[in-house]
């Protein structure tokens, strides 16, 4: 079935409640849906679990999100740097949760999740205080930590380009985490600089099939430095 085209940004996340579980791709900036992120601010949200790389960078994107305490729980890999002040300040006044995730895990749980896998074992976190409550055991001499998959209601993913079936192409590093959160979400929400038709897409370097994408959204730059005028 074909996803929904959405006419904007804020249609495109309207669907988006209060509570809500949310992926956000992206690798600092790059892949990052800025445009979905803004419009998820608008729409009002509130007590959001936001699993995503880090833990927001400057003044926006998810920064902005945690500023305005739209955000009560964050599951990341890295939630502090030079410019995550946001978070540092939300964090220390006790009003934001963090769950720290090895990277690795963080990628592997999301992956688990899609892929229908119930758990695994790694070794990454054994013996340290992330393994704190898990289940742990001693495979070949090694020990491991049992980890379990993280699901989502929605995940926000920037891609290059989809055609009309909802299949998607990515730009190069942007695609990072994109493609594992579109498969372990219920509804993926997808913006891209173009649509193209169907066919169009060399089937050989299709990321993301078009069968875990719900909807999407063309917002090239003209149309997102437009959008961004209107507010």
């Amino acid at each position: 079935m074909a996803p929904r085209f959405a006419t904007d940004a804020a249609d495109a996340v309207s669907e988006i409640t209060s509570g809500s579980t949310v992926m956000i791709g992206g690798f600092g900036n790059a892949g990052q849906p800025m445009e979905l992120i803004d419009a998820l601010l608008d729409c009002g949200a509130t007590d959001l679990t936001v699993v995503n790389n880090n833990a927001g960078q400057a003044d926006a994107g998810l920064a902005l999100l945690i500023k305005e305490r739209r955000v009560k729980k964050v599951i990341c890999s890295f939630p502090r740097q030079s410019d995550s002040w946001h978070f540092d300040t939300a964090y220390r006044a006790g009003e934001i949760e963090l769950e720290l995730v090895p990277q690795g895990n963080l990628a592997e749980r999301i992956r688990a999740a899609g892929a229908g896998i119930g758990g695994f074992f790694t070794p990454t976190g054994y013996g340290t205080l992330l393994a704190e409550g898990k289940e742990t055991r001693v495979i070949d001499g090694k020990g491991y930590v049992l980890e379990s998959p993280i699901k989502a209601d929605f995940a926000l993913i920037k891609a290059l380009r989809a055609d009309r079936l909802g299949n998607l192409v990515y730009r190069k590093t942007a695609r990072n985490f994109g493609p594992i959160m579109a498969t372990a979400a219920k509804k993926s929400i997808v913006q891209v600089n173009e649509v193209v038709e169907i066919g169009a897409l060399d089937p050989e370097v299709i990321v993301t099939p078009g069968i875990f994408v719900d909807t999407v959204v063309t917002l090239n730059g003209a149309q997102a430095a437009a959008q961004e005028g209107t507010k």
